[in-house]
């Protein structure tokens, strides 16, 4: 049976930071209907899930990337334009894993397809839904490191990764082999993507809470304009 589902992990961890949750089901999209679920939204999160078609980033797909059937399609055409839509609007977005990825490729980035051809092993992506514990180093002067600090360690299941940067984008996290782990626009719009899943680690929840304060603050001007 065809269904829509997420890791009841994720809503938690927005819950446990103050927020409330609505999930969106991939489904035929176009600008006009993207705004008026963005309407509805203080804050948008991408979660993980299976590879963006490389169709949607110029390229063949390698061996081990996921095969692009239509319900791949479907999410990845939806996820595209509510992250457009909520860019156009300043909406705060939290981008995770696949996130970082959809994002990226969103405003114009490519991925690596499958990263142990680049570094040299699978420690990121051990299988078997066993996450790896990487050390991730953040960009100084970045959000991310103003959130949580010079360095951090990152439950890690991908074996997919940026390669050349969106239109807008910037560094904010690199893992020890060099790999671009989290990555945000500059300035004060709160536009945030990690590699990794915060939602794993419960115990730490500042890029929840991070986004859940930047969600209020929208909510907030909404009201005021």
């Amino acid at each position: 049976m065809r269904a829509s589902f997420l890791p009841a992990i994720y809503f938690e961890g927005v819950g446990l930071a103050g927020g409330i949750s609505m999930l969106l089901p991939p489904q035929h999209v176009d600008a006009a209907i993207a705004d008026r679920v963005l309407d509805r939204l203080d804050g948008l999160i991408i979660t993980g899930g299976r590879d963006v078609d490389p169709g949607a980033y110029g390229q063949d797909p390698h061996p081990a990337t996921d095969e692009a059937n239509e319900d791949n399609r479907l999410r990845d055409a939806w996820e595209f334009e509510l992250l457009k839509g909520a860019i156009r609007r300043g909406l705060p977005v939290l981008g995770i894993c696949r996130g970082a990825q959809v994002l990226n490729v969103a405003l114009g980035g490519t991925l690596h397809q499958h990263l142990p051809e680049v570094v040299g092993h699978s420690e990121h992506q051990k299988g078997n839904a066993v996450f790896s514990t990487s050390s991730i180093r953040t960009v100084p002067e970045t959000r991310l490191a103003s959130l949580i600090g010079e360095s951090s360690n990152a439950q890690c299941y991908h074996h997919q990764a940026i390669d050349r940067l969106g239109d807008g984008l910037i560094v904010s996290a690199r893992d020890a082999d060099g790999v671009i782990e989290a990555v945000e626009f500059p300035g004060d719009r709160f536009l945030l993507a990690v590699q990794w899943h915060p939602e794993e680690t419960l115990d730490d929840l500042r890029l929840f809470a991070a986004l859940v304060e930047a969600a209020e603050a929208y909510s907030r001007e909404k009201v005021t304009v």
